[in-house]
């Protein structure tokens, strides 16, 4: 699946670029209704549904052209959400400053406390050194993440 998904996302990038679109994540995947080709968009201000119908067009119309998908499939595309997922080292950089939930693959100890764990919410603090930084929400102190120890990460919503 991951070779498709990049086939896929190197073909219509161009499109995107073009349309001012980011592409926050890209899914391809069975469902119970059958296989589902889902793209998470957002551009500057926010992205509405005029523009996620266009981009619609354009993405289906072009990858029915190149025909790389050989089953039948959904497209959908949508934005990426209040609780958009962090994906890129750029991704926690523009986001400094937010809160955010990370989870990772194993379970780490990131600031040498004895206490390892695999979930951590709190401020994202920028990006340094292919690690990720995080001032904790319960015990104020910044953490360094490993990227490549990200399995998950997403913005989260404050009351």
């Amino acid at each position: 699946m991951a070779q498709l998904t990049d086939q896929i996302e190197k073909l219509v990038q161009p499109i995107l670029d073009d349309n001012g679109y980011e592409l926050v994540d890209l899914e391809y995947q069975r469902e119970q209704r059958g296989w589902v080709l889902r793209f998470f968009l957002d551009k500057d201000g926010g992205i509405n549904l005029d523009d996620c119908a266009a981009a619609s067009r354009e993405i289906s119309s072009l990858i029915d052209v190149e025909n790389i998908i050989s089953t039948a499939y959904n497209l959908e595309v949508s934005s990426p959400g209040i609780e958009r997922p962090l994906k890129k080292a750029n991704d926690f950089e523009r986001f400094s400053g937010k809160l955010a939930k990370i989870k990772t693959m194993d379970a780490i100890d990131p600031d040498s406390s004895g206490k390892n764990r695999k979930t951590f919410i709190g401020i994202l603090s920028g990006f340094e050194e292919d690690n990720v930084l995080l001032m904790l929400k319960k015990n104020p102190a910044v953490v360094r993440i490993p990227l490549q120890q990200i399995d998950r990460a997403n913005l989260q919503f404050e009351f």
